[in-house]
């Protein structure tokens, strides 16, 4: 094959979860153009990776040049012997048709089999209900349709140069080089409410890591949650806890930060998945959503999820008392924070992030 269009998840944690298969891609068909088609907004993603020869931006809210016939016409100027469509679209299929795509490699969802040329099927139970199944094997399973080896499950993530010196300016700015161990706290989920965890329970959280295990804390944030970031910081009282919350902000800055830190501790959300592929420790505090879908078997991962009578809802909004997240503690999350902190030291020591 000579060339072949990856269409990537549309959110950003699935976007982590797919990269053993572009992986296995590249593996397996050395000498091939790999194209990426995705959103604008998770494009920052996938900086810095050496995988791709072009990057095409699809969006159909977007300007012409982005939606779906500009899209199949530019992806057909140089037509794809295969495609492999992450996402379960209608769209997506359509858009590898219109652009000649050879072979389609796809799950059979919403109506768009015909359109496939390799059809994959998720799993169902008896009644043919969809089960909580995890996505990053259903990713592999798209890569092996292909022709791949088994890609295993190392997610990998890359930064680049204007990446690691913004994060230089954030270690500079608040002077985290001086604390034994940055932890970084990612509280936000674009999923919904449903997800977060109180301002007040971070600000504790933080509070205990820096009084308690003397680190240094750095709370990230993305645009629309830097007064959330802001708060936590504040309430937690602590001189040594900092906020991203009047930086310029990118997935870049954020992939840097965690890069270099010793713990992530997290919503449910997309920049879990950074720790995983950049190596570092994480604790992931699920509420509404199982933990199934999201699995990715990462040994330095601790999942604190509440067994509740009402969960995992998968709302987007709880409708009752949203206890699922209320009733996780933070003694409970820096108890589990304090046993990867002991497990797994910074392997390559306070400099490493210097090696991007």
């Amino acid at each position: 094959m000579n060339r072949i269009a990856l269409f990537l998840p549309n959110w950003i944690g699935d976007v982590v979860m797919a990269t053993p298969a572009v992986q296995a891609v590249r593996d397996a068909f050395p000498t091939a153009d790999l194209v990426a088609v995705c959103k604008p907004y998770v494009a920052d993603v996938l900086g810095g990776n050496p995988w791709f020869r072009e990057v095409i931006l699809a969006d159909k809210r977007g300007p012409r040049s982005r939606r779906l016939l500009a899209v199949a016409a530019k992806l057909r100027e140089n037509r794809p012997d295969a495609a492999i469509l992450f996402p379960n679209s209608l769209r997506t299929a359509l858009l590898a048709r219109l652009a000649g795509c050879r072979k389609i490699v796809g799950f059979v969802r919403y109506g768009r089999g015909l359109l496939l040329t390799n059809r994959l099927y998720a799993k169902t139970d008896a009644r043919g209900r969809f089960v909580p199944y995890p996505a990053i094997d259903d990713y592999n399973r798209l890569a092996r349709e292909l022709g791949t080896a088994n890609p295993g499950y190392r997610m990998q993530l890359f930064t680049n140069a204007t990446d690691e010196i913004a994060a230089d300016a954030v270690w500079e700015k608040f002077g985290l080089a001086k604390y034994p161990r940055v932890v970084t706290l990612n509280p936000g989920a674009a999923f919904g409410a449903a997800k977060h965890w109180s301002i007040e329970s971070f600000a504790q959280l933080a509070r205990m890591l820096t009084q308690r295990a003397g680190c240094g804390v750095l709370v990230l944030c993305g645009p629309t949650e830097r007064e959330m970031a802001r708060q936590i910081a504040e309430s937690s009282r602590s001189p040594h806890t900092f906020a991203l919350n009047d930086t310029p902000l990118s997935l870049g800055l954020t992939k840097s930060c965690v890069r270099r830190s010793d713990l992530l501790i997290t919503t449910d959300s997309g920049p879990r998945h950074f720790a995983a592929a950049f190596n570092r420790p994480v604790v992931t505090l699920f509420g509404p959503t199982h933990i199934a879908w999201t699995e990715t078997y990462y040994p330095k991962a601790i999942h604190l999820q509440k067994q509740v009578p009402c969960g995992p809802c998968q709302q987007r909004v709880c409708p009752i008392d949203h206890r699922c997240m209320r009733e996780l503690t933070p003694t409970e999350v820096y108890a589990a924070a304090g046993r990867l902190l002991a497990r797994f030291p910074f392997a390559d020591g306070r400099e490493a992030h210097r090696a991007a």
